[in-house]
């Protein structure tokens, strides 16, 4: 079965007011359109077209509750992913997410202490961790990504140094752990503060800046005096082109600059943040869950598994991004489960075991896992989110 679905784009602050409503043909709001959700998560569930062929079910989340074997195959009661288009005008926090354990033992410790699920203050809002991908629409998107080799920050604090000694201490504690540094950024002593505000006042003066002491003034417009400002000097700095891909696993702190892609991960909002937000902040629990080795930027190579189909797929997941460009040939689609499919160019017919549906530019639809396997033809760019 093929059901049409659609969302509204959610209007945080940091959104485009253009890049989605461009890309999928659609009249812009007016107001920032950050991230268009498709799937079950509570938070913004996928919107049905057409609710009489489901039984009066609004939303996917109405459906899947009240017939989970039908919508999702037997044994499943949820889809284990959430599909985002995302757009980025400005800095999205500095972020990590837990592992499976993490999550677990956090949410437990939440409930337990009384959090309410929507307290501004609470951290784990789901026993789930969130690994995800970004696939890049834009020509260009810009990520921090994992921290780097501190040689290579120690470096550019020297530059940006000058030669003052007013960055001494910071880059003492970068030389001793990455670890300390960031416990010492946050701690709001006069000294850290002092630090973070000439780290951004001293960057200003580089004449000819590294990409990672541009995003220290670029960030510094937009939220002076942030530790996480400063945070960012010890992150791999990376631009994707349209087609490239990043993985963020686990514990690898990030955040996205600008830009817009294609976002699949798991339906968990547990986000610890470290910076760059007015949200809440919670250094002591972001320690915890962070990977402090340095590790190289997180590129996320796509597979050809078919003529026209290429999967990107981490292992561990449990879900794949399929790209699908059927062509004058066709295409075929092996799907591993409930999937959700959107078209971002022209248009494609999908044929499954039983159903078949016409998907133009900015259309999507939901895939009930007994289609199996889907014949896609015409021009169009088709993306497809499955179980893996």
């Amino acid at each position: 079965m093929f059901l049409a679905i659609t969302n509204t784009p959610r209007d945080y602050a940091w959104g485009s007011r253009t890049a989605i409503s461009e890309l999928l043909g659609r009249r812009p709001s007016g107001r920032p359109e950050a991230e268009l959700w498709l799937g079950a998560h509570p938070g913004s569930p996928s919107i049905v077209v057409a609710p009489a062929v489901v039984d009066g079910a609004d939303t996917l989340a109405d459906w899947f509750a009240a017939e989970p074997a039908r919508a999702l195959g037997r044994g499943r009661t949820e889809l284990p992913f959430l599909l985002k288009v995302l757009a980025a005008d400005q800095p999205l926090s500095i972020q990590a997410h837990p592992t499976p354990e993490q999550a677990e033992e956090g949410f437990a410790r939440e409930e337990a202490a009384g959090v309410p699920l929507d307290a501004p203050h609470r951290n784990y809002k789901d026993r789930f961790p969130k690994p995800e991908i970004i696939v890049a629409l834009s020509e260009r998107f810009d990520a921090l990504c994992g921290f780097r080799d501190p040689a290579e920050t120690l470096a550019d604090i020297d530059v940006i140094d000058a030669g003052t000694g007013r960055l001494s201490a910071l880059r003492g504690s970068v030389a001793a752990s990455l670890e300390s540094t960031l416990a010492w950024l946050f701690d709001g002593s006069d000294e850290s503060r002092r630090v973070v505000g000439s780290v951004a006042e001293l960057a200003r003066e580089v004449a000819d800046p590294s990409p990672s002491t541009a995003t220290v003034v670029e960030l510094d417009r937009l939220y002076p005096g942030d530790p996480g400002v400063v945070v960012s000097l010890l992150l791999n700095r990376v631009s994707l082109r349209a087609g490239e891909a990043l993985f963020l696993p686990a514990g690898n702190v990030h955040a996205y600059l600008g830009g817009l892609g294609i976002e699949l991960m798991a339906p968990s909002d547990n986000v610890l943040r470290g910076g760059l937000t007015p949200k809440h902040v919670d250094v002591p629990e972001l320690l915890r869950v962070l990977e402090f080795s340095p590790l190289p930027v997180p590129w996320l190579r796509p597979v050809e598994v078919a003529r026209g189909v290429e999967r990107f797929a981490p292992e561990g997941t449990g879900f794949a991004l399929l790209r699908v460009s059927a062509g004058g040939a066709g295409a075929v689609v092996e799907i591993g489960g409930p999937s959700i499919l959107l078209v971002t160019d022209g248009e494609v017919d999908v044929k499954g075991q039983d159903g078949t549906i016409h998907l133009a530019r900015g259309e999507s639809a939901f895939v009930t896992p007994d289609e199996v396997r889907l014949a896609v033809s015409g021009g169009g760019l088709l993306w497809v989110a499955t179980p893996a």
